[in-house]
C-alpha cells in the first residue's frame, strides 16, 4: 500500500509543472545583491507580446524595461518568473500582479519573465519550477522570495514596505 502512495505522489508532482516542488528556487537569499541582466523587452520583440510571454492577457507595462535597465532606475522591482502557457498557477499569479501593478506601479517596477522567452533570467536566478516571485529593493538586493503562488495578503505588505506606503495607503 505505501508503495502505491509513493507512486501516486510522485506522479502528481511530475504532472504539476507549476509548483515549487519541481526543483530549486534559485541561489538568492534575502539581503543578497542580484546580478544586472539584459532581458527581452517589448521593443526587442517589435511590439509583439507573443514573442515575450505565453500569457493570454499580458500587461505591456511588465515588458517595457530589461531587468538591467530596471535596476538602474533605483526603484523596487517585482520580478515574476511564470510561464502561464503551461501553468495555471502562473496565470493566476500574473492576474494578481496586474492588480498590484495598478496599485503600486508608480512606486514599484513589475517585470514578468516567461521561460520560453527569457530563459537567461531563469538560468541567472537558477529558477526551477514556477511561479517564483522576487521582490528586489531600490538598492538592488533581494527583499522577498516566494515559491509558488502568492496571495494578495502575502505580497501586499511587502509591496507597501518597499514602496514606502503606510498601512492605510
Amino acid at each position: 500500500m505505501s508503495r502505491y502512495i509513493v507512486v501516486v505522489i510522485s506522479a502528481l508532482l511530475l504532472l504539476t509543472a507549476c509548483d515549487a516542488f519541481n526543483g530549486g528556487g534559485g541561489v538568492f537569499r534575502v539581503g543578497q545583491e542580484v546580478p544586472s541582466l539584459k532581458t527581452k523587452t517589448l521593443a526587442d520583440a517589435g511590439g509583439d507580446m507573443s514573442k515575450l510571454t505565453s500569457y493570454r492577457y499580458p500587461d505591456p507595462r511588465m515588458y517595457q524595461l530589461s531587468f538591467d535597465e530596471a535596476l538602474k532606475k533605483g526603484k523596487p522591482i517585482v520580478l515574476e518568473f511564470a510561464t502561464p502557457g503551461h501553468c495555471t498557477q502562473c496565470d493566476q499569479q500574473l492576474q494578481l500582479l496586474k492588480v498590484m501593478l495598478d496599485r503600486y506601479g508608480d512606486k514599484v517596477l513589475f517585470l514578468h519573465m516567461d521561460q520560453y522567452y527569457n530563459p537567461e533570467a531563469y538560468d541567472a536566478f537558477q529558477v526551477r519550477g514556477e511561479p517564483w516571485t522576487f521582490v528586489i529593493n531600490a538598492d538592488g538586493k533581494v527583499d522577498y522570495i516566494a515559491p509558488g503562488r502568492v496571495l494578495r495578503a502575502e505580497i501586499e505588505p511587502v509591496l507597501k514596505h518597499v514602496a514606502g506606503v503606510g498601512e492605510d495607503g
